[in-house]
C-alpha cells in the first residue's frame, strides 16, 4: 500500500531537491499565485493551442455532475513538448458561496503526472490557475479576433474572473477606457476602485450596460446568468465578444442572434456545443455545427483565417478546456522546481 508522508513548508530552505522519482509538490493558490504571471500564462496556453493544432496532445475528456447549489466538473488533457504532462481538474462551483458562506465560487484542485511514466508530479490548487488560464484564452482569442486598435472594453459581472480577464486583454491590447457592470453596484464599484491603477486608464461603473456595449469594441460576459443579457441590437459592428460564464447548459448570455450573424471561434466544439453559447444556437435552430468559423487552436496555428474585416464581429464561445489547465499548471510546476519549492509529500512503496 502506498504510504504519503507530508514534509513540512520550508519555503526558505532553497535549493531542497524535489525532484525525485517519488517527490510530489503540493502547490497552494498563494504560491500558483507567486508563480504565475498573467503574460506567461498567456504565452503557454497559445503555445497549448497551437501544440493542439500540431497534433502534439492527449486527447481530452469532461464530465459535469450537477449539486443542489452549483455543481462539479471534472477535465482532464495531456500536452507533449519537451516534456510531456498530463493533468486532470476537479472543480466545485457553487455560487453563492461568497454571500452565504463567505468561501469563493469555484473551489477545486489539479492532480499533474509525467504523462511518460504516470508519476505524480504535483497538486495544485485549481482556482487561481482557472481564472488566470480563461483569462489567458480570451487574451489569445482577442489577439487573434479583435480589431488591433480595439482599446475600449465592457465588463459584464465584477467577480474574480472579471479581475483576470481585464488583466489579460491590458496585455494583448492597449486599453483606454473600461465600463463595467455587475448587478451588485456595491460589488462594481470595488472593481472600478481595484482595476483602474492596475491597468492604469480609466475604469467607470455603469447602470446600463446595453449602452455601454455600443460604444465599446471589446465586450467580456462572465457571469452565472441564465439568460441571454445581450442580444444582435446591442452589439456594434466590428465588435470582440468573448461569452465566459456559459459552462453547462443551463447558463447562457447571448442570444443565439449573435452567433447566427457572428464569426463564432469555439476553444472546443463538442463541448462548446454542448455546454457553451453555441449550444443555445444549435438548440434554436439558427446555426449548425459546419457555421462556426474555427476552433481556437485553428486559427492560432493560422489553418484558419482569423478577422478579415473591420466591421466583423466575432464571437469567442469559451467553456473552459483542460488543455489550458495542463498548459499553466505545467508552468506553475516546472517553476517551482526552478525555485527549490519545499511543500512535497513522498509516496513511498
Amino acid at each position: 500500500m502506498n504510504r504519503a508522508v507530508a514534509q513540512p513548508f520550508a519555503d526558505d530552505r532553497p535549493g531542497l531537491e524535489v525532484s525525485g522519482s517519488n517527490a510530489t509538490l503540493l502547490i497552494n493558490r498563494s504560491d500558483v499565485r507567486a508563480l504565475l504571471d498573467m503574460d506567461a500564462c498567456i504565452a503557454a496556453v497559445e503555445d497549448a493551442f497551437r501544440a493542439s493544432a500540431a497534433g502534439n496532445v492527449l486527447p481530452a475528456g469532461a464530465l459535469g455532475t450537477h449539486a443542489p447549489g452549483g455543481g462539479f466538473h471534472v477535465k482532464a488533457a495531456g500536452l507533449i513538448g519537451k516534456r510531456a504532462y498530463y493533468a486532470a481538474k476537479i472543480n466545485a462551483n457553487f455560487p453563492d458561496n461568497p454571500s452565504r458562506r463567505g468561501l469563493p465560487t469555484i473551489q477545486g484542485v489539479i492532480s499533474l503526472h509525467d504523462a511518460e511514466d504516470g508519476r505524480l508530479l504535483a497538486l495544485l490548487d485549481s482556482t487561481e490557475i482557472t481564472s488566470l488560464r480563461t483569462a489567458a484564452a480570451t487574451a489569445v482569442a482577442a489577439k487573434h479576433l479583435a480589431r488591433p486598435a480595439a482599446g475600449t472594453v465592457t465588463i459584464i459581472g465584477c467577480g474574480v474572473q472579471a479581475r483576470s480577464q481585464l488583466c489579460a486583454l491590458a496585455s494583448v491590447r492597449r486599453l483606454r477606457r473600461v465600463f463595467a457592470y455587475d448587478l451588485d453596484a456595491g460589488t462594481a464599484m470595488r472593481y472600478v476602485r481595484e482595476m483602474a491603477p492596475l491597468i492604469e486608464c480609466e475604469v467607470e461603473r455603469v447602470d446600463d450596460y446595453r449602452i455601454a456595449v455600443g460604444l465599446s469594441d471589446l465586450v467580456i460576459t462572465c457571469t452565472p446568468s441564465r439568460a441571454p443579457l445581450l442580444s444582435w441590437c446591442d452589439i456594434p459592428a466590428g465588435a470582440f465578444i468573448a461569452a465566459v460564464g456559459a459552462d453547462s447548459e443551463t447558463k447562457q448570455e447571448l442570444d443565439p442572434s449573435i452567433l447566427a450573424q457572428s464569426t463564432v471561434v469555439v476553444d472546443v466544439l463538442e463541448q462548446c456545443a454542448t455546454i457553451g453559447e453555441l449550444h443555445h444556437a444549435l438548440e434554436a435552430g439558427v446555426m449548425r455545427r459546419e457555421d462556426v468559423h474555427a476552433e481556437l487552436a485553428d486559427v492560432v496555428s493560422g489553418r484558419r483565417p482569423a478577422r478579415t474585416r473591420d466591421d466583423e464581429v466575432t464571437v469567442f464561445d469559451s467553456t473552459g478546456t483542460a488543455l489550458e489547465d495542463v498548459a499553466a499548471a505545467s508552468l506553475v510546476y516546472e517553476r517551482a522546481v526552478a525555485a527549490g519549492h519545499a511543500r512535497h509529500m513522498r509516496v513511498d512503496e
